[in-house]
């Protein structure tokens, strides 16, 4: 984590900073409005999915209705985002849970199904490595056909402490809390940070420009108007130089930020904003942060 100082009263000053990568030229960041592109599922009761991809992770978002079941194979765990009142079975060998509330769902590695019983949002997140399938489907596959080198390799960590089984952490339990940075939960393949919700702008003197060394930051733009700024970190060599970009975007929408690049989202206009981002493998800084990891005494961090 590094680039211009956060603004104090934001909990990611608390973070150790590291200095500006002068090595390793970023892709561009992809910004995926979805409505703008036709879903590349069509369930049989309508449930429409868009299948998108980064280096380390995959994103199936799918505007859920009653009665479409949706099916996942993964060789790790990965993470069921169940949002705006969706209510999910999800089956595994393990057992059956049932959600009728905004949840973070962590399910075991193998083949899932995702019963759909009442309407809203499902998001599945999953690391690429572990879901070959999934990371074909994606619209945006052929971009990852020659790998993102400033991406580490694909690491996953320790499993957890009690075994596999289907954990249901419910946002309701989770109330956000001065001094955390929204509400984070991991498991051994991903890390998921559900960002608060406002209904205001983003303080344009407040905003958090910031670049990763070597991982991504995927955000999941559930609600709202976004300005999403990019800057190209300067090297010696002016040739890898790139112009600022400032890019509008309204949810739903997927947004890929590769490392080193520069970054900050701003919310625009008065209305409901959500972003929630995710991370593969787990991002060790905010797990040694005490009290960040709302599921920490479940998952083992790495020796």
């Amino acid at each position: 984590m590094g680039g211009v100082p956060y603004d104090p009263n934001d909990p990611r000053s608390q973070l150790a900073a590291t200095p500006q990568a002068a090595v390793g030229v970023p892709r561009s960041a992809l910004v995926r409005e979805l409505d703008r592109d036709p879903p590349d599922e069509v369930g049989t009761c309508g449930s429409r999915t868009w299948w998108t991809r980064s280096q380390a992770l995959v994103i199936g978002h799918t505007d859920a209705q009653p009665g479409d079941e949706l099916t996942t194979g993964a060789d790790g765990e990965y993470v069921v985002l169940a949002l705006d009142g969706a209510g999910v079975r999800i089956e595994h060998a393990s057992g059956v849970s049932l959600v009728g509330e905004d949840a973070v769902v962590i399910v075991p590695p193998g083949s899932s199904s995702i019963s759909v019983t009442a309407p809203g949002i499902i998001v599945r997140v999953l690391a690429a490595g572990t879901a070959p399938e999934a990371a074909d489907r994606c619209a945006n596959a052929a971009d990852y056909v020659e790998h993102d080198h400033n991406v580490a390799p694909f690491v996953a960590w320790p499993g957890a402490t009690d075994g596999d089984r289907i954990r249901v952490h419910l946002l309701a339990d989770h109330p956000l809390e001065d001094g955390r940075l929204g509400r984070i939960l991991r498991c051994s393949t991903v890390m998921v940070n559900v960002l608060p919700e406002d209904d205001r702008p983003r303080d344009p003197t407040k905003l958090s420009p910031h670049h990763h060394d070597d991982f991504e930051q995927v955000s999941l733009q559930v609600h709202g108007d976004y300005v999403h700024h990019f800057r190209v970190p300067w090297t010696p060599d002016a040739t890898t130089w790139r112009d600022d970009e400032h890019v509008a975007c309204s949810g739903p929408a997927v947004v890929v930020i590769p490392p080193p690049l520069i970054h900050t989202s701003q919310a625009v206009g008065e209305m409901r904003h959500w972003l929630i981002d995710v991370f593969a493998p787990p991002r060790r800084d905010f797990s040694e942060r005490p009290g960040w990891v709302l599921n920490a005494d479940d998952y083992p961090m790495p020796v």
